[in-house]
Formats: structure tokens, C-alpha cells, sequence
């Protein structure tokens, strides 16, 4: 499904291509194994991460979940959700959220919002994994998209 995926300073570029007939389908990203937890994921770079999917056609998107997961870091991470009708990134903010990791109790996040948007261009997710600055990764274990 991927049509090319570039990775630009600590910004990830995915455009999608997706068939007119597949257009409800459901989108999943996963970019890398994460060989450590043996699940599909992405284990991020240090800092502040961005993934930024760009679409051919515009999309109408319904449902958007997202599943972090942390088992060795105490940490607090913020995420933003951005979406955008055009290429130029004149991005609208989604939802904003904190999650507290707190191993071994509080290791997963599962964020799933019902959502009506129509036109989207550009969807946009910035991670920072630590609000305190603290050298660790984000591990993002899903994306997906309906």
C-alpha cells in the first residue's frame, strides 16, 4: 500500500496510494518489526518524531487508533494529531494527549477516536516521548486509520 516512504531528519514521510475501490479499506502503518518486543511497530529515534502521511486522493476518515506501548521507561509522552485538507500544511489540530508510562503497571496506551473528517490531504502525528526531556524512544505499536 505504501508508495514510498522517505525519512527526513527525525520526520517520517509515508505517501499512500490507495486503489479507488480500496478507499474503505482499512489503513495500517506498521514501519519496522520492533525485534525487541516481537510485535509489529516502530521503535523511534531519540526526540521529538514526527510521521506524516500524505495521500494521492483526499480521504474521508472515520476512526483513528493508536497503540503505544513502553515496558522499561517511566516517562510522560505527549502526542498531537494533526490533519489538513491541502499539501501546504495549513494543519488542524485533532486531540493533544498525555500519557503517563509506569512500568510494570502502566505500560500500554490505546487511543481510538471516532472522528468526521472529510478531505484529508495530510494526516500528521508529532510524538514527543518525554516531556522532561529524558533521552528515551517512542514506541508506537499501531496506526491505523477506517
Amino acid at each position: 500500500m505504501p508508495h514510498s516512504a522517505i525519512k527526513l531528519g527525525w520526520t517520517w514521510t509515508v505517501q499512500l496510494r490507495l486503489r479507488s475501490h480500496r478507499k474503505r479499506a482499512i489503513i495500517q502503518l506498521n514501519l519496522r518489526y520492533c525485534w525487541k518486543e516481537r510485535e509489529a511497530g516502530v521503535r523511534l529515534n531519540l526526540g521529538v518524531q514526527t510521521i506524516r502521511l500524505i495521500f494521492d486522493e483526499p480521504q474521508k476518515l472515520r476512526r483513528i487508533l493508536l497503540v503505544f506501548k513502553d515496558t522499561e521507561n517511566s516517562r510522560t509522552q505527549e502526542f498531537v494529531l494533526r490533519w489538513s485538507p491541502d499539501i501546504r500544511y495549513s494543519s488542524r489540530e485533532i486531540v493533544r494527549q498525555q500519557w503517563n508510562f509506569s512500568p510494570p503497571d502502566s505500560v500500554r496506551e490505546t487511543e481510538d477516536y471516532p472522528v468526521e473528517l472529510s478531505e484529508v490531504k495530510v494526516l500528521e502525528l508529532e510524538i514527543v516521548p518525554d516531556k522532561s526531556g529524558g533521552e528515551v524512544r517512542a514506541s508506537l505499536v499501531s496506526f491505523r486509520l477506517a
